[in-house]
């Protein structure tokens, strides 16, 4: 009888930034778990499935890998939020309704979600690169709302100064953070349908008279 030669297993080589989205997840996954403190190279590379060495072959310290985490989880709750932001289909009011509703709910809320922010949180004003990340992300975020508040109003016929619109997103964006840490913090007492329902009387009122019509 003829034996046939075992054919050889094939191993998929993942690109490099499939690899660092990978560890990145796993950090967030442990930071979930066990905070920032408890995100130890060995319970990473446990989380990932892979050796120490692969984390400083795409990483040059746990410190970078700690700020592209921060970065990624900001940026992933920030499009989550802003997902309809962009859509031109919809009037800016019905926009800014998404927002809210989007910010105020699942997956946004989710507690795991919060404990991340909260382990790197109380990083940021003592670490120059992740104060930085913060900032860029508020600024991108308030960036966003002011784009929406101007059409918003435009749409009313009502006009407002730069620095106007400016003091409104900063308002909204207030109003939307507050009721996401409560709300992301106490989901049973204060549920998404109440926060959602304040959120848009009083970023409505913030924006200013016709703008929610």
């Amino acid at each position: 009888m003829t034996k046939t030669a075992p054919q050889k297993t094939k191993f998929r080589r993942e690109n490099p930034e499939q690899r660092r989205e990978q560890l990145i997840e796993a950090t967030l996954r442990v930071i979930a778990r066990k905070g920032v403190m408890g995100a130890t190279v060995r319970e990473i590379s446990a989380e990932a499935g892979v050796a120490f060495s692969l984390i400083r072959h795409h990483f040059n310290t746990k410190e970078d890998l700690m700020y592209a985490a921060y970065a990624h989880h900001m940026q992933r709750m920030a499009q989550l939020s802003l997902a309809s932001a962009g859509d031109s289909d919809r009037s800016p009011i019905d926009r800014m309704r998404q927002c809210i509703h989007d910010t105020l709910s699942l997956p946004v809320t989710k507690s795991e979600s919060l404990q991340i922010w909260a382990g790197f949180i109380q990083m940021v004003p003592h670490d120059a690169r992740m104060k930085q990340i913060h900032i860029d992300t508020y600024l991108g975020f308030r960036a966003t709302l002011e784009t929406l508040i101007k059409d918003a109003l435009l749409a009313a016929d009502s006009h407002s100064t730069p620095d106007q619109i400016e003091a409104k997103a900063i308002a909204c964006n207030a109003v939307l953070d507050g009721l996401w840490l409560e709300g992301s913090m106490l989901p049973d007492m204060l549920p998404p349908a109440q926060l959602i329902e304040i959120a848009e009387t009083t970023i409505m009122g913030i924006i200013g008279p016709h703008s929610d019509t």
